[in-house]
């Protein structure tokens, strides 16, 4: 066999494995559903103006949530007698029933189909990246030879589809409140003007840890709009995350099993929640100074007491860059798999809407609460890319940073790509840092409200 015909077979070898394994990905994902099977037997809930007892005494199907004492045994729950001399209220259509998910509960939702897809696709590219990082590549080859070109296509356009989903949910017509969008436009206006302040870096370098000296006044100005649409974009997201954790951690002491979590669950909650503030500190550049050892030979030193204080603790600085880069894939990864515990307390936030209700007056009046049931079932696919994408957008920009620093070699035109293939990579990883930073700046401020009192849950 020639050596030209053997080189040129060795430099093709990641690129068929890339393109092969994306192929198996997308059709195994197609064969198993994979994203019905993520949200299947989560419980949803109904409220019925009546109650057939006929649709409700077969195993397996709808049975009642909550139950009056004395009543386990019975299959149909029954009202209380009460005299002639009072207000007769049939709590026949009071009662709330529950189900599991299922694929076919699931296909009736709006945005089902966009969820489907995107949940497939950024799946399908956090894979291929993670192929990439474990595969030897030969940047000689260059950027389609060495099958680089695959994991970055996926990459790119499922951060530009998540984007996009994001923006889309967040703007739906009824799914929020008028003012919740315009919250959410006047927080992406302050996010643009606090990008603008640092990356013209009228921050000094000692407070955040980043360097925007590559970047010129355009790129600059692209980059803080870009910071400012992903404040506008998770601010609704965020709002869901903290009623989630708020209801799953039973902060409001309901003492109802209902409507709280398990203890995984609600570990999930506490543990997603005090990582992702943990990593959104670690360039926060006097809170990382405490963690470096500058007694390391080479290492930097800070400003102020820090050296005095902490100087002798702590680890190298390379191992803490390191280290803080593989806790932005952990806070991404936990963010993931948190989804499911939070999409169930949205759920569950329409049973503690329907209890109080139910309970909040002699006469209950219900409306609201069967809205809020409905509501709660129909954006639930909605609800869910509110959930995912951040955590998706964290793990596809971690997995931009793994290319080595001359990824794009081989684009047409493009002479300098050292310097190109490390900005691309700095960028990443700053829009990642900056989705956690902003996810739980957002979180914490409405915690904070909800503790106060100035927000509640109903």
């Amino acid at each position: 066999m020639p050596s030209s015909l053997t080189s040129l077979i060795l430099s093709t070898n990641n690129l068929v494995l890339h393109t092969a394994f994306a192929i198996s990905l997308t059709l195994f994902f197609s064969f198993f559903k994979i994203p019905s099977l993520f949200l299947h037997a989560l419980h949803t809930y109904i409220h019925p103006d009546d109650v057939n007892p006929a649709a409700s005494s077969s195993p397996g199907g709808i049975r009642a949530a909550i139950r009056r004492p004395g009543a386990v045994d019975s299959d149909q729950p029954k009202p209380r007698k009460k005299s002639k001399d009072k207000f007769e209220f049939d709590e026949n259509k009071a009662q709330i029933f529950r189900l599991k998910l299922s694929e076919g509960h699931l296909q009736s939702r709006i945005y089902f189909n966009e969820f489907y897809s995107a949940f497939n696709f950024t799946l399908i590219a956090f894979s291929s990246l993670i192929l990439h990082t474990f595969l030897s590549v030969d940047t000689d080859f260059g950027l389609v030879k060495n099958g680089t070109v695959i994991p970055l296509l996926l990459g790119s356009v499922g951060v530009f589809r998540l984007l996009i989903f994001i923006i889309r949910v967040g703007f739906e017509k009824s799914a929020s409140k008028r003012l919740e969008k315009q919250l959410s436009c006047v927080l992406g206006v302050l996010g643009f003007l606090l990008g603008l302040i640092i990356v013209f870096e009228v921050i000094p370098r000692w407070v955040l840890d980043f360097g925007f000296e590559s970047f010129d006044g355009l790129g600059k100005f692209l980059l803080a709009v870009l910071m400012g649409c992903i404040v506008g974009c998770l601010y609704m997201p965020s709002l869901r995350n903290a009623r989630a954790f708020w209801l799953g951690t039973d902060q409001i002491r309901c003492n109802l099993s209902i409507i709280s979590c398990g203890w995984f669950s609600r570990s999930l909650l506490y543990a997603n929640y005090t990582i992702a503030l943990f990593t959104s500190l670690l360039w926060i550049s006097p809170f990382a100074e405490f963690l470096v050892n500058k007694n390391v030979a080479g290492a930097k030193r800070g400003p102020h007491m820090a050296n005095e204080l902490f100087g002798y603790v702590g680890m190298s600085r390379s191992n803490f860059y390191c280290s803080r880069r593989w806790l932005l894939l952990i806070t991404g990864l936990l963010q993931f798999v948190t989804v499911r515990s939070n999409v169930q307390m949205f759920l569950n936030e329409a049973v503690l809407c329907w209890y109080q209700r139910l309970h909040a007056s002699k006469v209950p009046e219900l409306d609201y609460s069967r809205a809020k049931v409905f509501l709660h079932n129909h954006y639930l696919c909605l609800v869910v890319v509110q959930f995912f994408a951040p955590s998706m957008l964290v793990l596809l920009l971690f997995g931009f940073t793994q290319f080595d620093d001359n990824f794009l070699k081989g684009i047409p035109g493009l002479e300098n790509y050292s310097t190109y293939s490390n900005l691309a990579k700095e960028v990443a990883l700053f829009i990642a840092w900056w989705i956690v930073f902003v996810w739980t700046v957002l979180s914490s401020g409405i915690l904070v409200l909800y503790r106060r009192g100035s927000l509640y849950v109903s």
